[in-house]
């Protein structure tokens, strides 16, 4: 990349390409530019054809062309799409000359490539020093634009590929085979059977659940939705799946499990400075009984699909449910009981999956998602959750993405006893 050096150094005689058919002009450019003083040295050599431009061009030794816009043989523009044939670091810097002023001539030898525009007759010492030096600057400032460019273009090509892997990685965090129960029984045997639906809005996902076995008879099913998008939310979720394992002895007490994952995620938290939070829900099913004991620190409720009766209800408490974890480091969860009866199906979610909005910012909202799960009471559980889904994505205004704006999670247990 050739700079522009101060008066007082040492900067590197440019070798520049005259392109004129005229001597009187070659030579009076010739002089000009042996004399234009203030550091700026030109060494210029002198073509009065097309024909030798072009053999000139293949050399690709000239840094700077002073390019006539009529030949015998050739004209400007045709010469400097020529130009625009070769690699593009070598390509000259192009100052257009012609012997009578056309803004014409001068926006289409702009856009292709020439950095300036003289009249013949307007050529002096200070007009030809002036066009050269903001010809050069011009173009080493779009030299540097294009390599920022390219930089940038490399470094999202390999952020790309280090959040599609990061994907890959949280695909895999995810239940590949799910536990049955009790423990120990053929897959068609088990008396607690789950299905889920894991949609990321973005690259990574701030959604997560695990599904593990507490006891021989009790499954432990946790999800949460931590605050924010992208790979800071992604980050949490890791660090929850550890804290989930860590704690994992206190896992047949909802309220403890909570308080134990709570205080120390709240812990390490501090140390990152900024708020984050994340609402979860976390519950217990026994499979021989069908009682589910479940805590809730600021998430949506879970559905709880009576199939037998027709009838969906929300698994909330009289209180509410108690804070998001991360916030409050001592503060005490209780667990409220539920039961299921052969048959039904306890569905967590992520809030992804009701606030989306439809036509005039209506949200689909947790009543409606209510009344479309009662709706689909008969369908197994997989066709129901992606008939919700389905139904969601159409509640949108038309011609909106088919993808969510926000991270969408579920999960179902089955209690087939």
């Amino acid at each position: 990349m050739l700079r522009l050096l101060r008066p007082d150094m040492d900067t590197p005689p440019i070798p520049v390409l005259i392109v004129d058919d005229d001597p009187t002009m070659s030579a009076m450019l010739r002089g000009l530019l042996r004399n234009l003083g203030g550091g700026l040295a030109c060494v210029p050599t002198c073509v009065g054809t097309g024909a030798a431009a072009r053999e000139e061009f293949k050399r690709g030794t000239h840094r700077l062309v002073l390019l006539d816009y009529m030949l015998p043989d050739d004209d400007g523009l045709a010469l400097l799409a020529a130009l625009n044939e070769q690699p593009e670091a070598q390509r000259p810097v192009v100052i257009m000359l012609t012997g009578a002023g056309s803004e014409q001539v001068a926006v289409e030898a702009m856009k292709l490539g020439a950095e300036d525009y003289l009249v013949k007759s307007a050529v002096n010492l200070p007009a030809l020093r002036r066009s050269i030096v903001g010809a050069l600057e011009r173009h080493r400032l779009e030299e540097q634009l294009a390599e920022s460019t390219a930089e940038l273009r490399r470094q999202n090509a390999q952020m790309e590929a280090d959040l599609a892997m990061a994907r890959e990685v949280q695909q895999a965090l995810l239940p590949q085979r799910y536990p049955v129960f009790p423990v120990g029984v053929e897959p068609d045997r088990t008396r607690l059977r789950f299905c889920h639906r894991w949609i990321p809005s973005h690259k990574v996902a701030g959604d997560f659940f695990a599904v593990f076995p507490v006891a021989e008879n009790v499954a432990g099913v946790f999800l949460c939705d931590v605050m924010g998008h992208g790979v800071r939310a992604a980050l949490i979720t890791a660090l929850l799946r550890g804290l989930i394992r860590e704690k994992q002895a206190l896992a047949g007490d909802p309220g403890a499990f909570f308080c134990a994952v709570n205080a120390k995620l709240k812990a390490l938290l501090e140390r990152a400075g900024d708020l984050v939070f994340v609402t979860a829900v976390y519950l217990t099913v026994d499979a021989r009984t069908g009682e589910v004991r479940l805590v809730n620190a600021g998430h949506p409720a879970p559905l709880l699909l009576r199939r037998s009766d027709g009838r969906v209800e929300r698994c909330a408490s009289a209180e509410g449910p108690g804070p998001a974890l991360g916030l409050i480091p001592e503060f005490v969860y209780g667990t409220t009981n539920h039961q299921l009866a052969t048959g039904d199906t306890l569905l967590l979610l992520t809030d992804g999956l009701f606030e989306v909005e439809g036509v005039d910012g209506e949200e689909f909202g947790q009543a409606r998602l209510q009344n479309a799960a009662a709706g689909r009471l008969a369908q197994p559980t997989a066709q129901l959750l992606d008939g919700l889904l389905a139904e969601v994505k159409a509640f949108r205004p038309a011609g909106a993405t088919d993808s969510l704006p926000d991270d969408v999670c579920l999960v179902a247990v089955d209690f087939v006893s």
